[in-house]
C-alpha cells in the first residue's frame, strides 16, 4: 500500500482530487477525514496541512505527496522531486502599496516585509544584496500594509485580485511555482512498483491535458497537402470513404495550434471537420 499525502482543502485540494479522480483513483472521502483507502488501487490519501507534507513525506509517514513548490523549497526538506504536474500555478512575488513609486528591489532596503515565506524571501534578498526586516505572519499576510503592521508583502499571486483590493500591486516575482509529487528516498521495491504505475496513469491524464481529436473528410487528390500541415503525434489516420474520390483524415492537435490548423484545413478543402475532447492518452 503506498501512502500519499495531499493537501486537506483548499485549491491544490480541489485540483489533486480532480487529478486523481481523472486517473481512475477511486476514494469516498467524508468530511474531516485524515486517511482513506482507495477502492480501486494500492494508494491511501493521507490529509494534511500544506506546509506538513514535505516533512511527512522525508520522515516516512507518508511515502509520496502532492505539494506547491513553494512549500517545498520553503521546508527544504530532505525528500526528492518525482514529478511536475503543471496545476495550480501560482508565484511568490513582492507587492506593495499601488500609490508608492517603484524603482527596482532597492526599495525595500530598511523596510518591514510580512510573509509566510521567510526562508525564500531571505535567500532572494541576500542574493540582491537588500537588508529588510522579515515579518513573519500566518493568515491574511496581504492586509499587513494598510493596518501598518508592514511596509509590503511576500505572498503568493495567482489572479492578483487579492493584492487589488488591498490597493498594492506586486513589484517583484521571486519564483513561479506549481503542484509537485515528492516522494521518500527510501521507498522500498514494492512500493516503488505501484508508484511506477501510479506515474502511467498521471502520464496519460496529463498527455490528454489540451489535445483534441480532429476528424475530417478530405477530398483524395487533397490528403498530402492536408498531412503536411498537421503536427500529429506521429501520422494521421486515414481512411477511404464510400463516397469516390474521399478520404476520412485522423489526427490529435494541441490547443496552442489548434484554430491556425483548422483554418488552414478549410482553406485546402477540408470538410465535416469534427472534434473531440481527449480523457486520456496512452504514452
Amino acid at each position: 500500500m503506498l501512502r500519499i499525502a495531499v493537501q486537506a482543502k483548499g485549491r491544490l485540494y480541489d485540483e489533486t482530487m480532480n487529478f486523481l479522480s481523472e486517473s481512475d483513483i477511486k476514494l469516498a472521502v467524508a468530511k474531516r477525514t485524515l486517511l482513506v483507502q482507495s477502492s480501486n488501487f494500492p494508494v491511501e490519501v493521507l490529509f494534511l496541512r500544506d506546509d506538513d507534507i514535505p516533512q511527512t513525506v522525508a520522515t516516512g509517514v507518508a511515502d509520496i505527496g502532492i505539494v506547491g513548490e513553494n512549500e517545498f523549497v520553503e521546508r527544504d526538506e530532505d525528500a526528492e522531486i518525482i514529478k511536475r504536474l503543471g496545476f495550480s500555478k501560482c508565484r511568490l512575488s513582492l507587492a506593495m502599496p499601488k500609490d508608492l513609486e517603484y524603482k527596482d528591489v532597492t526599495w525595500f532596503e530598511g523596510k518591514k516585509i510580512a510573509t509566510s515565506y521567510p526562508g525564500i524571501l531571505r535567500r532572494f534578498l541576500n542574493e540582491k544584496g537588500v537588508h529588510a526586516e522579515i515579518h513573519v505572519i500566518t493568515g491574511s499576510v496581504e492586509v499587513s500594509p494598510g493596518i501598518g503592521l508592514a511596509d509590503a508583502i511576500f505572498d503568493i499571486v495567482s489572479s492578483g485580485s487579492t493584492l487589488v483590493s488591498n490597493r498594492l500591486k506586486e513589484v517583484e516575482v521571486v519564483m513561479r511555482s506549481e503542484a509537485l509529487l515528492i516522494g521518500n528516498k527510501n521507498l522500498c521495491e514494492e512500493k516503488k512498483e505501484i508508484l511506477k504505475e501510479l506515474l502511467f496513469r498521471m502520464d496519460a491524464v496529463r498527455t490528454a491535458e489540451d489535445k483534441k481529436y480532429v476528424l475530417m473528410n478530405v477530398p483524395s487528390q487533397k490528403v498530402n497537402d492536408i498531412v503536411a500541415v498537421l503536427p500529429g503525434m506521429k501520422s494521421p489516420t486515414v481512411m477511404p470513404l464510400a463516397q469516390a474520390d474521399w478520404c476520412s483524415v485522423h489526427t490529435v492537435l494541441s490547443e496552442d495550434c489548434f484554430w491556425e490548423i483548422i483554418g488552414k484545413l478549410k482553406s485546402l478543402g477540408a470538410e465535416g471537420i469534427l472534434v473531440l475532447p481527449i480523457e486520456k492518452m496512452i504514452p
